[in-house]
């Protein structure tokens, strides 16, 4: 024997007549929590904070880099005059 039944439930009343809990509370808890980290991690994006941030890195970084080439410009050029004078002699 089959029976069928249609039922026209909200979830709401799907959760009570399975007899599930409701997570209404707890998911709300959960989001005001998540929006209150969002808004922390906002204030921290401020441009100035990210300015104040990234700026000290990025000259140091851009300092680095013209020592590198200037160490290499001025190693090749020795390099050369050693294998000049070289051929001279």
């Amino acid at each position: 024997m089959k029976i069928h039944m249609d039922m026209d439930l909200t979830p709401d009343e799907a959760r009570t007549l399975f007899g599930l809990p409701d997570v209404k509370p707890m998911q709300q808890a959960m989001m005001a929590e998540i929006e209150s980290r969002m808004k922390k991690a906002l204030t921290a994006m401020e441009p100035d904070a990210m300015l104040k941030m990234w700026l000290p890195a990025g000259i140091q970084g851009l300092e680095q880099w013209q020592k590198f080439v200037w160490s290499r410009v001025t190693g090749a050029g020795a390099l050369t005059r050693d294998t000049d004078e070289s051929k001279a002699d």
